[in-house]
């Protein structure tokens, strides 16, 4: 139920997530000194809500108990209750997340629901809670009664554990540094621990739920690409990565008519997701079926890449150019129901000649898979198909497409899952990334046009006296931004200039490292905390390693410098990924494949990075460009700059452009003659690039 009080003090927010909150009867909190200030004034408890705007369980949670007014009144008069979007607020989550799990010995998830003294340290957690007891959980009104009784009559036991988990929280992430781990052989203990955990009838890592894991994929196709060039060929992590993308792209985790891939599948088999769709996803996912493309040449892999690049440029690009965070689980307040069919729908939108063959490819012929109706999954090949139905491949292909196209016009028309429209600066530079490499990969202009036009909004709205903001909405950029902000923007910077060189972005790329570099990194001991120095004070600081659902950020830190250390022949950049890989070290030992972002990284120190170079007018640049390009080769950059292009550092003024085209071909500080012939620049490159599989 609505609440007749006025809106409380989420309505000014610009996350859609806490705006979902405004008319709630609780009287919610931002994050912040306000909340913080009443709390400690009045010896309160605080309840910290933490969830975002695309959650299931979240909008449960809210109908079930926030909208309840006597679930309210409990809650304002035993607490101070503050409720934190974790995507704008992921340093917030990642500390409490960590905090569910000392607390609770199991994993958190959204929505997170804990507990704080009035100094912010926790001393119970749970995430979903329901109204009444069930799901072997108590009820939620029930919980908040006892949690206030605890909190009023067991401070000095609430204090002894606050003092022994805070403790534990500063020694997290801190491991003594193993050089042993940074050689060649952590590399190939990252590939094994991968294949031990390995699915091999459904592809991924683990049973349900089961998450893309981006990381992982991309480190074992570099494996691949590593051990073919060292004449010790993989192949078999070369099948575990493309057996995965296979398994996804044909399961429900990809959206069949309208592209993008949801965020997790609830099986093990990738038919049924949490509906939810996530940019940050999406970008490490382009990429990944784009590369996939140059490695194999399949149309199939080809095809899922420019229907998730063409979702995210249709429904996913603001005007302006930034891109949005997520489009919701629900509509019209259920999970799923804008995705999922009846036969009789799908028979009525593709007609009585094509059902047998669309219920054939996409599984309407066997029995329904999702609460009595049906979510489209790659049932059959189309070859299987296609004979079922009698046709050959090519006639049966152009049906479908059709029967598709029809069924998407008709989805059209049905109320929409809500959108999440705050633009988030790290997952923007996680698209960028995405959309750039696919451009390149599937020689798609206009993919590089929309990356662009995000770049050139983050430049313009997020970018402010030399400082990175972590969030925009309607124009209000704010927040101060994270490591992810940095190291992924860098990265997707990176990519970007492949395609065409603009000084501007250049010099972007270098603000951004020296930003990150001087705010960001571990003097004493190297490496990367998540917050920069000047960031407010909360109860930990962390230097997050590993890989989750996004890569690391302090691998993509490390990454990147290094490549722009390259780049720009500032060994200051090399320096400081070398002491964060260093730092590493320890942890990367523990468990190498946690940590696949960071192993890359140590890849392109053991074999220094290719980078090509080219130079001469800007008109005869273009073929060059896209022999360096087009192939899969993770470790080599290209670069076209114009002979007239100005403020280039002295690694490329120190090569200079002639009348006709010139590439310099390097791998670290060790470079080639000028190459003249575009014949000479192939035989080069073909060093670098492991042949198409077959």
């Amino acid at each position: 139920m609505m609440s007749s009080t006025p809106r409380n003090r989420l309505a000014d927010e610009t996350s859609p997530y806490l705006q979902q909150h405004a008319d709630n009867p609780v009287d919610w909190y931002p994050w912040g000194e306000e909340a913080l200030t009443r709390a400690r004034e009045e010896d309160k408890p605080i309840l910290l809500s933490i969830g975002y705007s695309a959650c299931h369980w979240c909008h449960v949670m809210a109908h079930e108990s926030f909208e309840d007014r006597a679930i309210a009144d409990v809650m304002n008069a035993n607490f101070i209750n503050i409720k934190v979007d974790r995507e704008e607020r992921p340093d917030i989550d990642r500390i409490y997340q960590t905090a569910h799990y000392l607390l609770s010995q199991r994993g958190g998830g959204w929505p997170l629901t804990v507990f704080l003294t009035p100094e912010q340290a926790p001393f119970f957690a749970g995430t979903y809670f329901p109204k009444s007891p069930r799901y072997g959980l108590p009820g939620f009104p029930a919980l908040l009664e006892r949690v206030a009784e605890i909190y009023r009559e067991r401070r000095d036991d609430i204090d002894r554990q606050n003092a022994q988990l805070l403790e534990m929280l500063g020694r997290l992430g801190r491991h003594d540094p193993d050089p042993n781990a940074l050689g060649a052989m952590t590399l190939d203990r990252a590939r094994a621990e991968l294949a031990q955990r390995y699915d091999r009838v459904s592809g991924g890592f683990e049973s349900a739920p089961k998450f893309p894991h981006t990381a992982s994929l991309n480190r074992l196709l570099r494996h691949w690409a590593a051990t073919r060039l060292d004449g010790r060929e993989d192949e078999q992590a070369l099948q575990m990565a493309l057996h995965t993308l296979e398994c996804m792209a044909e399961g429900g985790l990809f959206d069949h008519l309208g592209g993008g891939f949801a965020r997790y599948s609830v099986d093990e088999h990738w038919a049924i997701p949490h509906f939810e769709k996530m940019l940050y996803d999406n970008g490490p996912l382009l990429a990944l079926y784009a590369q996939a493309h140059a490695i194999t040449g399949r149309a199939d892999f080809r095809a899922t890449a420019e229907a998730t690049a063409d979702w995210a440029m249709r429904e996913m690009q603001s005007p302006e150019g930034g891109f949005y965070s997520s489009l919701d689980a629900d509509s019209e307040g259920e999970e799923g129901r804008y995705y999922v069919w009846t036969r009789e729908a799908v028979r009525e939108a593709v007609g009585e000649t094509d059902f047998p063959l669309f219920a054939a490819r996409y599984g309407l012929d066997s029995t329904p898979n999702f609460e009595g109706r049906w979510h489209l999954v790659g049932a059959r090949p189309l070859a299987e198909a296609a004979a079922i139905a009698g046709l050959d491949e090519a006639t049966a292909a152009a049906h479908l497409a059709a029967a598709r196209e029809r069924l998407f016009a008709l989805r059209e028309t049905r109320i929409r899952p809500g959108l999440d429209d705050k633009i988030l600066t790290a997952w923007n530079g996680l698209m960028i990334r995405g959309m750039a490499a696919a451009a390149r990969h599937l020689q798609r202009d206009d993919y590089a046009q929309s990356a662009t036009r995000a770049l050139d909004f983050v430049r313009s709205t997020l970018w402010e006296d030399g400082r990175l903001l972590a969030t925009c909405k309607d124009g209000r950029a704010h927040l101060s931004a994270y490591l992810d902000d940095y190291a992924f923007m860098l990265e997707g910077v990176l990519e970007l200039l492949q395609l065409r060189w603009r000084e501007e972005e250049f010099a972007f790329a270098c603000a951004l490292a020296d930003t990150l570099l001087a705010h960001y990194e571990d003097r004493e001991h190297g490496g990367f905390y998540f917050t920069a120095d000047d960031h407010e004070a909360l109860i930990q600081r962390s230097q997050p390693m590993a890989d989750e659902a996004m890569p690391s950020g302090y691998g993509i830190a490390t990454l990147a410098l290094t490549r722009l250390g390259h780049l720009s022949g500032e060994s200051r950049y090399l320096e400081a990924a070398e002491r964060a890989l260093a730092a590493a070290s320890g942890a990367i030992a523990q468990t190498p494949s946690a940590h696949c972002t960071l192993l890359d990284a140590l890849e392109e120190q053991l074999r220094p990075t290719a980078l090509a170079i080219l130079r001469g007018p800007e008109e005869t640049l273009g073929a060059w460009l896209a022999r360096c390009l087009a192939a899969y080769a993770p470790a080599r950059l290209a670069y076209a700059v114009p002979g007239g292009a100005t403020g280039l550092p002295p690694a490329i003024a120190d090569k200079p452009a002639g009348d006709a085209p010139r590439a310099y071909y390097c791998r670290g500080a060790t470079c080639a003659p000028p190459i003249n012939a575009l014949e000479a620049l192939v035989a080069a490159l073909a060093a670098d690039e492991p042949a198409a599989a077959s």
